[in-house]
């Protein structure tokens, strides 16, 4: 005989609000980079581009799964590793399941190392770590894991499509390369010696060093050794105040030559370079900004501009992280289950805005894209950096960069 329980008008009330409020609950992403210091202008923007993105691109559009909204919530981890861990575990005690993080390459590794264990020990309460931006090859190489994606292309691929562009400067004998002491920094000098020997060995590098990583006040002794040297360019990975500091010193010491970055725009920099760099600083990204690639891409770019009149979109590949994230908890059918999501994110084929396709590479969990070299200019700019009236002008597209390249990641799923 079967038994039935009657319930009460309030206790059926009750359920009623509880699997609601359960059904109405957020997909929360843990935002973890530096909002105060030397970086946080960096950090700053970075956060409102995701929570933009997020609201955009999900919230506004009906949301996940039948109408679940996406939640960025930040945490600032003082550009520290160690800090990052605290603030790690603190958004996984808060049930959060999605962590995005991009500047440092050091503190990525300390964040998909402790993700990786976490994960091993807590099956019932797995993370999934979405790299926007931080670029140390090791990531998807030697360090790769199942828990991590990277959404930026790899140091080395930046600089091969780099160096692609740098070697048909016929005029350029002599380079300078100089660096942020830290995994990252040191990949890209190794990079950029490695790829300047195979495609101009006649090309002499007459300088390569690093600097301690946010605490050079004042770069002019590195600056006078790089004019006395006689380099014709330089190659750095600098980025944030240390890529505003060693480049104004430069030019400020004479330095006349073309400047090759990696991140030299946005969060102030465009502004304070200004005409001083207008086509001789140059920088590899993805992305294209000018000219724009869709009529989507505009719209969001001017929408962004609305909420955020002092704001950059200067890491499209925010948006691809979102949409991307998007996309696969929908194939998924679920948030919950991060192994579910993972699996739809491998091999994944996504249509970006801001122009070509994205291939994430299942064997290593990098994303392959188009890489853009550009310049900065005031000449055909329809979006401008920190509202200055310069901005990245495209000059040279490598599609789909590194497609084949190798990988020494070795995958381990569970």
């Amino acid at each position: 005989m079967k038994k039935f329980t009657k319930l009460g008008a309030a206790s059926a009330l009750s359920l009623i609000i509880g699997a609601s409020a359960a059904f109405a609950e957020n997909i929360k992403i843990a935002f973890i980079d530096p909002l105060s210091g030397p970086f946080a202008s960096t950090g700053t923007n970075g956060s409102h581009q995701f929570e933009f993105a997020a609201d955009y691109m999900v919230n506004q559009k009906g949301g996940v799964l039948g109408g679940t909204n996406f939640e960025v919530v930040s945490f600032d981890n003082k550009m520290s590793p160690k800090e990052s861990l605290i603030q790690l575990q603190v958004a996984i005690d808060q049930g959060i399941r999605y962590v995005v993080q991009g500047n440092s390459s050091g503190v990525a590794n300390a964040i998909t190392e402790a993700v990786e264990k976490h994960n091993k020990r807590n099956p019932d309460s797995r993370v999934l770590f979405l790299n926007y931006a931080a670029v140390d090859p090791a990531l998807t190489n030697d360090k790769c894991n199942f828990w991590h994606f990277r959404f930026d292309a790899n140091a080395d691929i930046k600089m091969d499509a780099l160096t692609d562009v740098m070697a048909q400067d016929e005029t350029m004998k002599k380079v300078y390369i100089i660096g942020q002491d830290y995994s990252f920094g040191k990949a890209v000098a190794a990079s950029a010696v490695e790829n300047l020997s195979a495609k101009r060995p006649d090309v002499e590098i007459v300088g390569n060093e690093l600097h301690p990583i946010g605490k050079v006040k004042d770069f002019t002794p590195y600056s006078r050794k790089i004019v006395a040297s006689g380099a014709d360019a330089i190659i750095t990975g600098n980025w944030g105040a240390d890529m505003l500091g060693l480049g104004k010193s430069v030019i400020e010491n004479g330095f006349d030559g073309p400047i090759y970055t990696y991140y030299a725009a946005g969060s102030g920099m465009t502004a304070a370079f200004g005409e001083s760099a207008k086509g001789r600083v140059r920088l590899i990204s993805q992305g294209g900004i000018n000219p724009i690639a869709t009529e989507e891409a505009r719209a969001t770019y001017k929408a962004f501009k609305e909420k955020y009149p002092d704001g950059n979109i200067d890491q499209s590949r925010i948006f691809n992280v979102i949409g991307m994230l998007k996309t696969a908890i929908e194939a998924a059918g679920t948030a919950d289950d991060v192994v579910a999501v993972a699996n739809e994110l491998e091999g994944m084929e996504y249509d970006s805005m801001w122009g070509g396709k994205l291939f994430m590479r299942p064997q290593d969990h990098q994303l392959i894209q188009d890489m853009n070299v550009g310049v900065h200019t005031d000449e055909n700019i329809e979006f401008d950096y920190d509202n200055s009236g310069y901005g990245v002008l495209t000059e040279s597209t490598v599609e789909m960069a590194a497609m084949d390249s190798p990988t020494t990641c070795k995958m381990k799923r569970p």
